[in-house]
């Protein structure tokens, strides 16, 4: 295969700013699954999956282990429903500086470049809030990578690349696009090549270990392009 696979990240890479309805609909979905009170807990959340968030948030508020486990997916149902509810109508203004025109050049060359995504968003919240952002239609349904795949996000390119293809789509013409050390970690585990992008909140000496590191969206297409 000639093309590349591009494996966008969501938040901090293609939007800015657009996740207080997420992080409002992860406690409230993961606190009604388990019939606690309101999670309050601060936890660390850049570049984990969705799953990870909760499970540390109903850890700190003494909910066993097995019973985290046993309720995983009526915490993802919960939150999704949650977030149906809370998600603003119109995020178009959190898409990051030139995140639009980069996916129209790229989805202009099919030959060149396959869009996807691997995210810690669960699934259905992915495509959400990407549709309400205005760029859904870049995104196919049923391709990708999400928290609701797995909880560890270094497995989240493989299931994505699988899905890509069959045989599953080759490593070497694969990219991981994020804004965090754990979208590195996560290409490094396995094994694809991997553009860092400023707009999150991590600086160019934070991500340094990536293949490419740029300011925003529209220094990627370049760099992109070089990699064909």
């Amino acid at each position: 295969m000639s093309a590349l696979l591009l494996l966008f990240d969501i938040d901090g890479t293609l939007l800015q700013g657009a996740t207080r309805a997420h992080a409002q609909a992860l406690r409230e979905g993961a606190a009604l699954a388990h019939g606690v009170a309101p999670l309050v807990a601060e936890v660390e959340v850049a570049g984990r999956t969705d799953p990870a968030i909760a499970r540390e948030l109903l850890l700190a508020a003494g909910v066993p282990p097995a019973s985290v486990d046993a309720e995983a997916a009526a915490v993802l149902t919960a939150t999704v429903a949650a977030f149906e509810r809370l998600c603003p109508d119109d995020l178009s203004a959190h898409v990051a500086p030139g995140v639009g025109e980069l996916l129209a050049a790229l989805a202009a060359r099919p030959g060149d470049f396959v869009l996807s995504l691997v995210t810690g968003n669960i699934e259905p919240i992915a495509h959400l809030k990407l549709a309400r952002a205005g760029i859904g239609g870049h995104f196919a349904r049923g391709q990708g990578g999400f928290g609701s795949d797995s909880e560890d996000r270094d497995r989240l390119p493989a299931i994505a690349r699988a899905r890509a293809s069959s045989p599953p789509w080759p490593q070497e013409r694969t990219v991981v696009i994020g804004d965090t050390p754990r979208d590195i970690a996560c290409a490094r585990s396995d094994g694809v090549r991997v553009a860092a992008v400023t707009t999150g909140g991590f600086g160019a000496a934070e991500l340094a270990e990536a293949d490419a590191v740029v300011d925003d969206a529209h220094a990627l297409l370049p760099v992109l392009e070089d990699w064909l």
